[in-house]
């Protein structure tokens, strides 16, 4: 029995319905007249009732449903996922589509509503931004279908269960690829840098034709040739550009639901595919007390995938990071000069200056650029209108902290330290244009 009534559900409007029929009995005790018409209202909404539940339980037509899930989800990125709703019924019925997503989401108003025809289907979606990398279990997919009559609801249950890793922002892979080979860069914050000099690639020599630098003339083939020659170069190219991730706690610090770690991953992936196709060699580690995550720089066509997976795995700790170690690291491993991108948080002047020996000696045999981030939740507070004396004096202190990252800024170019102080909603933009900016200059 228990088994029969389970799918059925009472529905508003047979309550409304109920709830006037009753009060109309209460009101026949003055008005004795009504009381024959009440009664023939309450046979024909058991009728109803009855009929409707025939419609639902006893015809040979059903709702059919399906999820559609993406083999795997983009972390900080809205992925879409959609529903398919087939109406088997001889007549339209309102469906309410409850899905059971992944608790990660804490999503407890999801309800789709929606009027399918007789045979109809219907396709919906929607957009799920998680914000942990890791596995998700989607649940059982609900569909809840009531006729035309509305008193009743029949529910449908498919045992659609799915586990779907999240991976660190694979989307942003072609959204940054089109930006940084296209024109359209100054759309996105990335600028044109005017080359200076020449890098020291050579690749042919060839005819002078007009336009030609007359700079690059080579009088020994001109000579030779007994015509102008000029020699071509091209920009150098497969130059190791490592990513080097701080998992210490400074990078567990959350932003718009993603930690600094995160950001970090993500700007990871977009710059190691963006290095692949200039041709250059793109690895990655990363560091707290010890060395770890290691992807050796290189262009082979499975580099993408290991970076990725090696991506997926990563995680902070709350372990000071230790400079001394990523310096003897780099010196004992890395013999080729490389760009190294170091992403990091410094928060105070006296933070740096317990790091900054050893990033300076890392910098005398790298190219080196210190990634750091402002914080935007202190800058907002920053701005807001003081009331209080309270107020005010917590807005200086948070104006002091807003300085002192500009100091920071200051102290590493002083010591010839490239560096980049973004927030970190425009950490990957900001690292594509260093990057650009880096190999226009002819740096490395």
């Amino acid at each position: 029995m228990k088994r029969l009534f389970r799918p059925i559900y009472l529905q508003k409007r047979f309550f409304i319905a109920l709830t006037l029929v009753i009060g109309g009995f209460l009101i026949s005790y003055m008005v004795p007249n009504l009381f024959g018409t009440l009664k023939l209202l309450f046979v024909i909404l058991l009728l109803l009732l009855c009929v409707d539940a025939l419609l639902l339980f006893a015809s040979k037509g059903k709702v059919n449903g399906h999820r559609m899930l993406p083999d795997k989800l983009s972390n900080g990125d809205e992925n879409p996922v959609e529903i398919k709703i087939v109406n088997g019924y001889l007549f339209p019925v309102q469906v309410s589509v409850i899905d059971e997503i992944p608790f990660q989401f804490q999503k407890r108003d999801f309800n789709i509503r929606s009027t399918l025809g007789s045979g109809k289907s219907k396709l919906f979606s929607y957009q799920l931004r998680p914000t942990q990398r890791g596995v998700y279990q989607f649940g059982t997919l609900n569909i809840f279908a009531v006729s035309p009559i509305g008193f009743l609801a029949k529910k449908y249950s498919f045992e659609n269960a799915a586990e779907v890793p999240v991976y660190p922002s694979f989307l942003q892979l072609q959204k940054y690829d089109l930006i940084a080979f296209s024109n359209r860069l100054n759309q996105y914050g990335l600028k044109k840098i005017r080359r200076i000099g020449h890098t020291l690639e050579f690749e042919q020599i060839k005819d002078y034709v007009l336009g030609d630098d007359i700079r690059n003339i080579n009088w020994k083939a001109t000579a030779k040739r007994g015509q102008l020659m000029v020699n071509q170069y091209q920009d150098e190219k497969s130059q190791p550009i490592y990513s080097v991730i701080d998992k210490g706690r400074v990078m567990k610090m959350p932003f718009n639901g993603l930690s600094l770690l995160d950001y970090a991953i993500n700007a990871t992936l977009v710059i190691s595919n963006i290095a692949l196709k200039k041709q250059d060699k793109a690895g990655m580690f990363s560091f707290s007390d010890k060395i770890e995550n290691r992807v050796a720089a290189d262009r082979r066509s499975s580099q993408m995938n290991l970076i990725l997976e090696t991506l997926y795995n990563l995680d902070t700790n709350f372990i000071e990071s230790d400079f001394s170690r990523l310096y003897v690291d780099v010196k004992r491993n890395l013999n080729q000069r490389s760009l190294l991108l170091l992403y990091t948080n410094f928060e105070t002047m006296d933070a740096l200056h317990r790091q900054l020996p050893y990033l300076v000696a890392i910098a005398k045999q790298h190219l080196l650029v210190v990634i750091f981030f402002e914080n935007t939740e202190l800058n907002s507070f920053a701005i807001e209108k003081a009331e209080t004396v309270q107020q005010i004096f917590e807005q200086t202190i948070a104006e002091k902290f807003i300085y002192e990252k500009k100091l920071i800024v200051n102290e590493l170019r002083k010591h010839g330290i490239q560096t980049i102080l973004t927030k970190p909603e425009e950490l990957t933009i900001n690292t594509i244009n260093k990057y650009l900016e880096i190999k226009a200059r002819g740096l490395i």
